[in-house]
């Protein structure tokens, strides 16, 4: 490897239950209105038009305890998700060959900015300052797919102060784990250590400092933090 100008960033890595070696992200991608009923209650149209990506920054994902509330925001809000890890990668992959890409599963919150990404909308701009933000994706160990297999349904969730907010099936995403990948490949070529988040059920909702948040989709992970 040569030399660089300035110090090499350090690689954004997230822990995998089980072992000490660690998974190595290269990029972020986020399936948005992914479950009929959260496209309701954020005004869309249900019905299955051609799923929607977006991204966060690599380095928004980490393993942590606590999620420290951003500046310049004061409606913050929580969305659950599943989350995909993959192995290997590639281009219009099919989807009945689209599982043998997944490395392994967590579970994880893809925090948005709502205010910023309300005036984002109204001015027809992007969305990287309400959803690419610092911390904005704690996650939590990945569970290697060698463990659980790949999960088509179970119950995914999210409490804040003991309170259920988000309550929903894997079996209710619009687009499946496959048909993601697949659809995905057709837009990015996708390689190891890319990872998906796969869209949130409904019930999401505002968090203030002190809130303590507790989530997890059933037969792979959950987690818990603070908002400090």
């Amino acid at each position: 490897m040569r030399a660089t100008v300035i110090p090499a960033p350090q690689p954004v890595l997230l822990d995998v239950e089980g072992v000490t070696e660690q998974f190595p992200v290269r990029r972020v991608y986020c399936v948005g209105r992914n479950y009929a009923d959260h496209a309701i209650e954020m005004g869309h149209d249900p019905s299955r038009e051609p799923p929607f990506f977006f991204q966060k920054n690599p380095d928004n994902l980490y393993n942590g305890e606590s999620f420290p509330y951003p500046p310049l925001s004061s409606n913050v809000h929580f969305e659950v998700e599943l989350v995909m890890a993959l192995a290997s990668g590639g281009a219009d992959i099919a989807e009945a060959d689209a599982l043998s890409k997944v490395y392994g599963y967590g579970v994880g919150i893809d925090f948005t900015r709502r205010d910023l990404q309300d005036q984002m909308k109204k001015m027809g701009r992007s969305w990287e300052v309400a959803k690419a933000f610092e911390k904005s994706a704690p996650v939590s160990a990945l569970i290697p797919a060698s463990k659980i297999g790949h999960p088509q349904k179970g119950a995914i969730w999210l409490d804040v102060n003991g309170e259920r907010k988000q309550t929903g099936d894997l079996n209710q995403m619009i687009w499946k784990l496959p048909e993601i990948i697949a659809e995905l490949s057709k837009l990015f070529v996708l390689a190891p250590g890319d990872v998906i988040m796969t869209g949130t059920p409904a019930g999401v909702g505002p968090i203030v400092k002190g809130d303590r948040i507790s989530f997890g989709c059933e037969g792979v992970a959950e987690l818990s933090l603070s908002v400090v």
